[in-house]
């Protein structure tokens, strides 16, 4: 059974830090990238960063660029999403997810378009203003 168990969510004030936590079980370790998605109330789902286990390619939004940083543990089988700089427009459900495609080079830029096989429960994150 494909488990993908998200934890660290919380609320924190404007400019404080957060680190998610997507602990993944049943899937064969290289065959999946493993990304984060957010959404928020009334808006549609916007891909925040994705790391390809096989090479190590790394996909960020415009929007998380230089503010978040994916990482994976292979002992622990677990992605982290470290969050720094919060801003309230970060606020939203996020997600951690497998997808068997991944990050992939389209013009020589790292693209992610997040169709992924399995999704994690999801977690909570707000920013106070």
């Amino acid at each position: 059974e494909v488990q993908l168990q998200a934890s660290g969510g919380g609320l924190v004030q404007t400019g404080g830090s957060l680190r998610l936590s997507c602990e993944v079980s049943g899937l064969t370790f290289d065959s999946y990238a493993i990304g984060w998605f957010r959404q928020a109330p009334g808006k549609g789902r916007e891909g925040v960063a994705c790391i390809n286990r096989s090479d190590g390619r790394l996909y960020y939004a415009p929007s998380a660029k230089g503010r978040f940083t994916i990482s994976y543990d292979s002992a622990k089988n677990t992605v982290y999403l470290q969050m720094n700089s919060l801003k309230p427009e970060d606020t939203a459900v996020y997600y951690c997810a497998a997808d068997p495609r991944g990050v992939v080079d389209v013009a020589g830029s790292p693209v992610w378009y997040y169709e992924y096989d399995y999704r994690g429960q999801g977690t909570q994150v707000t920013v106070s203003s």
